[in-house]
């Protein structure tokens, strides 16, 4: 099968994320170059002189000082993407530097994907006459064994302001609570020891990652909001109703 994009440039393609996906595009059968700091003119103009998808695979901080070097190298007709954790901060900035079609791609996994897990990629045009470069990037990312799905960036920050920031905010603000207990460690269970662990490498080496992605999400303190108005049933010794209301994620099961 012929790959939906034969020539592309992948810029961060040291890192983990942009590794994973230079293997995988490569072995689609396209040709990658790929692109890391320092960035420079001559190896950009190589890179970007054929490529017909330029993919951003760097932090939301660096997008612009990256950008700056890249553009005046850029085909106003190659597809611009980014693999980021937010969406609506970076497509401006995109849109704002790029005269040709930009695509949000938000790859729902790490480097590392767990046995059994669906490797979603979320997907959204720019801008609405974006749509069709958008429609060809999810088929990339089909092609690639990966499975993309169509959605908003609003829709999209939304989401993550749960699934990614209010994670990291309510698991930091019950670590920090816990641990002005004084001698709580003689009281340890394996279920805490379970979630201790499952936020070892959250706070230990990912913080400057979550307090970044927090930062750029618009919809964080809204949904904190929310939170907070649920957990205030726990308050009111509202158990039952609180417990049933959580019971949502397996409505499917018998």
């Amino acid at each position: 099968m012929e790959p939906e994009f034969q020539h592309m440039a992948i810029v961060g393609a040291k890192g983990q994320m942009g590794g994973l996906f230079s293997k995988r595009f490569r072995e689609l059968g396209c040709t990658v170059a790929e692109l890391d700091r320092p960035f420079e003119d001559t190896a950009i103009r190589n890179a970007l002189s054929r490529s017909e998808l330029v993919l951003l695979c760097v932090p939301v901080t660096a997008m612009k000082s990256v950008l700056e070097s890249i553009m005046p190298h850029m085909n106003d007709t190659a597809v611009l993407a980014d693999v980021g954790s937010v969406k609506e901060l970076p497509l401006r900035v995109m849109l704002k530097a790029h005269n040709g079609p930009v695509v949000g791609t938000h790859p729902l996994f790490g480097p590392a994907i767990p046995e059994g897990f669906t490797p979603r990629v979320a997907v959204m045009p720019g801008r609405e006459k974006h749509a069709k470069q958008a429609e060809r990037i999810a088929k990339l990312f089909r092609q690639a064994s990966f499975e993309p799905f169509t959605t908003t960036a609003a829709e999209h920050d939304k989401a993550m302001a749960f699934i990614q920031g209010l994670n990291f905010t309510t698991t930091a603000a019950y670590l920090a609570a816990a641990g002005r207990f004084p001698g709580i460690e003689n009281f340890v269970t394996p279920s805490f020891n379970r979630r201790l662990e499952a936020a070892r490498k959250m706070f230990t080496k990912d913080s400057e990652l979550f307090e970044t992605i927090a930062d750029a999400n618009p919809y964080l303190q809204e949904t904190a909001r929310q939170f907070m108005t649920l957990f205030s049933l726990a308050a009111g010794g509202e158990m039952d109703l609180l417990a049933s209301l959580a019971q949502w994620w397996w409505r499917n099961e018998t």
